[in-house]
């Protein structure tokens, strides 16, 4: 199945349920290079025979400068025009990576996603965003930038291991907080057994209902001055955390809403109730919920984040399952909550 939906910036095509060989009915292979992490690679060797490759380690450490610079290089020498098709394979490292390259790389080429994590699918490859890492802070070197089309072949799911599974469900749990009640219950009365081993529709449902989530609201907001910052529930705490103590990103998003959820009873009216379920459902999915944190490192980190606003920072609350809300906040709320997790942990 294939739909296209329009951004402001253009136009991407969603290929789901699909195969990787697919994309050779469309795209020429001389003019592509493949972009995949080592095990990807070595996985899936059989995929890539015949093709242009380059090859980067699997770790968050690869989205750095120094790797942008030399995979740039590597295109000089393999003579890649702006008429060059890159194709992303592999989690978020893989495709913050390409769509930064292709984004920078002779003032912009062109490029392609085909991810191959559950985080990937449902979140990371999705929206246009591109960036790396400067030192222990996210994302701070980035651009917008839409890829041509994004294709789903779910047989990639098939060698994730289970950690990386938590790590997705992280970003489907943020999805039913801010926007889907009816997700959030659905979620509860299953597992990821259930999704991964029992019910393949279920899950192709529940990829296709996020990617519905995350493009309704970047078509609304691409640049992220309004709306689309509610897709940061969890994620500003996480951000530090994640770099601070080399955490997934799935399981930092996971601890980063429940903070996300103590500020949210302080500011917003959050029931402590519900975010007692979110604690629940979030261990149901294999997430940590404890960790054992400096918050004043935590916070040191947390002050370079991109939504800082002098002494204030846009912070996204729940005020109830399937609604959430923009605050601009003091950083000593902020701060307040973190000390708070770091007491009970």
């Amino acid at each position: 199945m294939q739909q296209t939906i329009k951004f402001p910036s253009g136009e991407v095509s969603y290929v789901f349920q699909s195969s990787f060989d697919e994309l050779w009915k469309t795209y020429d292979k001389e003019h592509t290079i493949i972009i995949t992490n080592e095990q990807i690679a070595k996985l899936y060797s059989n995929l890539f025979k015949g093709l242009k490759i380059l090859v980067i380690p699997p770790a968050e450490s690869s989205k750095a400068l120094d790797t942008i610079g030399s995979l740039a290089k590597q295109l000089l020498e393999m003579e890649a025009t702006r008429k060059t098709l890159l194709i992303g394979v592999g989690g978020g490292v893989i495709t913050d990576i390409v769509g930064f390259l292709a984004s920078v790389y002779m003032r912009g080429v062109s490029f392609g996603f085909v991810p191959t994590t559950l985080l990937g699918m449902v979140d990371a490859a999705i929206g246009g965003k591109n960036g790396v890492n400067l030192g222990m802070n996210k994302n701070i070197l980035g651009t917008i930038t839409q890829p041509r089309f994004i294709l789903y072949d779910t047989g990639f799911l098939d060698t994730l291991p289970d950690d990386e599974w938590s790590n997705g469900f992280a970003e489907i749990i943020k999805y039913a907080c801010i926007f889907d009640a009816d997700m959030f219950a659905e979620l509860n009365k299953r597992n990821i057994s259930y999704y991964k081993d029992e019910n393949d529709e279920a899950l192709g449902k529940l990829v296709e209902k996020c990617v519905d989530w995350k493009n309704k609201t970047v078509i609304a907001d691409e640049k992220e001055t309004g709306v689309r910052k509610l897709l940061n529930f969890g994620h500003t705490a996480a951000h530090a955390i994640e770099n601070l103590y080399e955490l997934p990103h799935g399981k930092a998003v996971g601890i980063g809403m429940v903070i996300a959820c103590m500020v949210s009873t302080q500011t917003a009216g959050l029931d402590k109730r519900v975010a007692e379920q979110l604690t629940t459902l979030l261990t149901q999915y294999h997430l940590p919920v404890h960790l054992k944190i400096d918050a004043r490192k935590a916070m040191e980190i947390l002050k370079m984040d991109k939504k800082r606003k002098n002494d204030m920072i846009d912070y996204i609350v729940l005020e109830k399952i399937g609604k959430a809300a923009i605050q601009t906040l003091p950083f000593d709320v902020v701060e307040n909550a973190l000390i708070a997790y770091e007491s009970h942990n």
